[in-house]
């Protein structure tokens, strides 16, 4: 291991979060090319010798973390409890978010024919989505988008690995294109009021 890979190693390990690479390169005084070389080359080290750890990369990240599968004994020793399961709500939410971003809630809204605030509200709270600036419409509508902890969840390094979605009809097509045009717009399509439904 040279000098440059043991440095990536434990500033990884002291950051604990994932880091950018820019970041990475500035605090080890190296070039970006020279820093991702020795992210890969870590990275092969740790899955040839079957280490407990592994490097994950996500978007332009680094992060050290324990493989997936001695992850029951992690969470043993940390006594730390799985995240409860999404609801079908939630899953709706966080799928229209992941392929469509930056999306306003509005756009949720119709996309599902429901009001998805509690949803969406509950999804940042876990930190799987946050704010992403301001829709320059009026009523300035928040926008939202996928976060770090969203690409950890679901094991993705990025958004480029979220599976293809199928091919929309010619009419599902016709009525995703109308409903982006309304909230450009401004027009808001009345929300069926479905408060029975488990967000």
């Amino acid at each position: 291991m040279t000098e440059l890979e043991a440095g990536l190693e434990a500033v990884l390990f002291a950051a604990g979060d994932a880091v950018s690479v820019d970041r990475l390169a500035a605090a080890l005084e190296v070039s970006r090319s020279a820093l991702l070389e020795a992210a890969d080359t870590l990275e092969s080290l740790y899955d040839f010798e079957k280490r407990g750890i592994m490097l994950l990369r996500l978007e332009d990240k680094l992060q050290l973390c324990s493989r997936p599968i001695y992850a029951p004994a992690a969470r043993r020793i940390t006594e730390s409890r799985r995240p409860p399961a999404l609801s079908a709500a939630a899953l709706e939410v966080l799928t229209i978010v992941a392929y469509r971003q930056p999306v306003t809630r509005a756009f949720i809204d119709q996309l599902r024919g429901v009001d998805s605030g509690g949803t969406v509200a509950g999804l940042a709270e876990k930190g799987l989505i946050e704010e992403a600036g301001r829709m320059d419409m009026p009523g300035r509508p928040i926008l939202y988008r996928t976060t770090e902890a969203f690409l950890r969840t679901f094991s993705l390094k990025s958004l480029n690995e979220l599976p293809a979605l199928p091919s929309l009809t010619d009419n599902e097509q016709i009525e995703l294109d109308m409903d982006e045009r309304q909230e450009t717009a401004g027009n808001r399509t009345p929300i069926v009021d479905r408060s029975a439904e488990t967000e």
